[in-house]
């Protein structure tokens, strides 16, 4: 059996890196993405050696609208063939909608929305060609619901959850899988880039890799969508969405990504 190769986007930190490690772990290639090219090259050269298997990097930034094609030529020109598309980076940020720079949840909503969506189409004709290969996109509980105080973020991941799931369905039958990831708080640079850490949404979290395993697993056996690595708390919200009055679990969520 061939090696599998897998695409990872947002790899120099946090659950993308774990992605990656964990497939390497497995004997499989990987063109690992994300901007800072120093990190890239550190965790390269640790699973080239660990692992004996090889590592593509490429370093790009994903807020600039040209990045999934340039992605996508460079992999095609370098003569790779993916069979896991792993769509990991994203961001998030905390503030008034009214009041936060509009260039930042513009930035947010082409990374977590645009380049996700650019990718998945520029890479998904050749999954349906050869009629084989995964996608896995990672979302959050955040798509579960709305956000205030991270209006933009929560509403990008609803997007995930849902075109995930939409062309899960279109794929039927085909033998290629989509799957969604719905993280819960993770202990990631996430947290602080998205001004989160002094919140109770994040007073307690969960490991990378624990998330990623969850995830990696759940794209392996071709999931629709899989929760992982929620705390106690946050399981027993969750399974009270459906009762809660939606404004009773706004203020709720809106308390909980206040600074303490």
């Amino acid at each position: 059996m061939s090696k599998k190769v897998a695409l990872v986007t947002g790899a120099s930190s946090g659950i993308g890196r774990e992605f990656a490690r964990i497939h390497a772990a497995k004997g499989g290639d990987l063109v690992i993405i994300a901007r800072r090219k120093d990190k890239l090259n550190e965790l390269k050269q640790e699973l080239e050696k660990k692992h004996n298997i090889k590592v593509k990097v490429i370093a790009k930034d994903l807020t600039l609208p040209k990045a999934p094609i340039e992605i996508y030529n460079e992999v095609k020109e370098a003569g790779i063939q993916v069979d896991y598309l792993i769509n990991n980076a994203g961001f998030g940020g905390r503030g008034y909608f009214h009041e936060r720079p509009m260039e930042l949840d513009l930035q947010m909503i082409q990374v977590n929305i645009v380049t996700l969506t650019a990718l998945t189409r520029l890479f998904l004709p050749d999954f349906v060609k050869r009629n084989s290969g995964k996608i896995l996109n990672v979302s959050s509980t955040a798509s579960l619901m709305a956000g205030p105080l991270q209006a933009v973020y929560y509403a990008s991941k609803a997007y995930v959850t849902s075109f995930s799931n939409a062309i899960a369905q279109e794929l039927h039958d085909t033998n290629i899988t989509v799957t969604a990831l719905l993280p819960g708080g993770t202990e990631t640079e996430f947290a602080k880039t998205a001004d989160l850490s002094n919140t109770p949404l994040f007073a307690k979290t969960v490991s990378p890799y624990v998330v990623a395993r969850e995830g990696y697993d759940a794209m392996l056996k071709g999931k629709l969508d899989v929760i992982a690595g929620v705390t106690a708390s946050q399981s027993v919200m969750l399974s009270m969405l459906s009762f809660i009055p939606k404004k009773v679990m706004l203020k709720q969520i809106y308390q909980m990504q206040q600074e303490k």
